[in-house]
């Protein structure tokens, strides 16, 4: 990953500014991963990149689902939620490996909670990684690394 300095957000708006900013250097193929702490504004960003992408449909946390699929836009997108995956022993290995695919862009929150039983999902490198950071009470400290897009 290169180096990267961090961004201030204020806002809603601003956030997903820099998720579109982001989203025109993205491809498919490319995997998007997304830290923070819960309400750090995770949702908020890939919102922000999915609209850049050309979906117009809602975006939603898939907490509980695991994985959303936005498509009708000019590339498809996934948008998975780990954060659950440690808890869920009874996982087939490879269940996500179609949303790590060479046709869509992938966003995965809480990435660090994918455990090896979930295929490549676990081990599959990141084009980017979003760190997304609360900095009081209505601002969001916003680290982008890229590596192998401009």
């Amino acid at each position: 990953m290169s180096a990267a300095k961090a961004t201030l957000s204020s806002s809603v708006d601003q956030t997903e500014a820099l998720a579109v900013a982001l989203a025109a250097g993205l491809q498919a193929g490319d995997v998007v991963h997304v830290c923070g702490e819960v309400g750090a504004g995770k949702t908020t960003f890939i919102r922000g990149a999915c609209r850049a992408l050309g979906f117009n449909g809602p975006v939603t946390s898939p907490s509980y689902t695991i994985v959303n699929r936005y498509e009708g836009g000019p590339v498809a997108i996934s948008h998975l939620d780990c954060q659950r995956l440690e808890q869920s022993a009874d996982i087939e290995a490879g269940l996500f490996d179609d949303e790590i695919a060479n046709d869509r862009i992938c966003f995965i929150e809480w990435p660090q909670q994918s455990a090896a039983s979930v295929g490549r999902l676990a081990t599959v490198p990141a084009a980017v990684r979003v760190e997304l950071r609360h900095a009081g009470e209505s601002q969001r400290e916003v680290l982008i690394e890229r590596s192998g897009i401009q």
